[in-house]
């Protein structure tokens, strides 16, 4: 079984496969206390920040550029731990455990709360070899299962109509969109509980937009929480259940995104959203 140091983790290798243990059926599965980060000890970059994720569900980050949201979501698979100089403040706790410690293995925690990134980023490998290349890491050899798997993580990306037949070609032959879409099937392959993403279409067209929306809205609906960083307004209210506002390395406000949206509690939301500062 993988850990998170001495603590139990979500998948496991059972026979030639990765079996899902999940033991949470519903509700809160990250919640964070306090979050904080610092540099050098002394430049706070983010405060206090307190928020809860549901299965199934799309939280949206929103707020004016350096805000803190970036920082904020790397903190949920401690990413933040590679910066140098960079600390974590607070807890974060998944599936009621605290993982903010130093002895958390944070591979691990990283497979059942993937990442994808502003820029795509594949491998430069086939389109298969891309899907399939964490399986393989994890000591998974069973072809069968690994065909089906690279199957099912293209299809829950909306990508396998269009590469089906190009499995085998270089991952850089796709489209942006498709690219795009291919980082997010290869963090779908592994049975991830929560998806990051870091503004994921922001380097994208209208069209390659819209796919990757529908695919966040397809993933939800598979019980997976997607939390996600967005500069686009429309698109946190197109595609997200709840949204937190940030400003200036703390989080204003929290809510319902159709709340969030019509009638904010801060001023400094609603000037945020109405296009009066940020």
């Amino acid at each position: 079984m993988m850990n998170f140091g001495s603590k139990a983790s979500k998948l496991e290798v059972v026979g030639d496969k990765v079996a899902d243990l999940n033991v949470t059926v519903d509700g809160t599965i990250m919640r964070t206390k306090d979050v904080g980060v610092r540099y050098n000890e002394t430049y706070k970059a983010l405060r206090d920040v307190s928020l809860n994720f549901d299965r199934g569900q799309v939280t949206a980050l929103i707020g004016p550029s350096g805000c803190g949201k970036s920082t904020y979501l790397r903190c949920l698979n401690l990413m933040n731990r590679e910066i140098p100089h960079c600390h974590i403040d607070g807890e974060i706790y998944f599936h009621g455990k605290q993982i903010n410690f130093k002895d958390v293995n944070v591979y691990d925690l990283r497979t059942q709360v993937g990442m994808v990134f502003q820029t795509p980023n594949p491998f430069r490998k086939s389109i298969y070899d891309n899907i399939a290349f964490g399986l393989k890491k994890h000591g998974i050899k069973d072809k069968a299962y690994i065909d089906e798997t690279v199957e099912r993580s293209l299809k829950q990306a909306a990508l396998w109509d269009e590469v089906k037949d190009k499995l085998k070609k270089s991952a850089y032959a796709l489209s942006g969109g498709q690219r795009q879409r291919l980082c997010i099937a290869r963090t779908l392959s592994l049975n991830p509980e929560i998806v990051l993403m870091d503004e994921p279409c922001s380097a994208l067209d209208p069209i390659a937009t819209r796919a990757i929306e529908r695919t966040i809205l397809s993933i939800a609906s598979r019980g997976i929480a997607v939390i996600i960083v967005t500069h686009n307004i429309e698109q946190a209210r197109r595609v997200s259940d709840k949204t937190a506002y940030f400003y200036l390395g703390e989080m204003v406000e929290t809510g319902d995104t159709s709340k969030i949206f019509t009638n904010p509690d801060d001023q400094r939301t609603a000037d945020y959203l109405d296009g009066r500062f940020g």
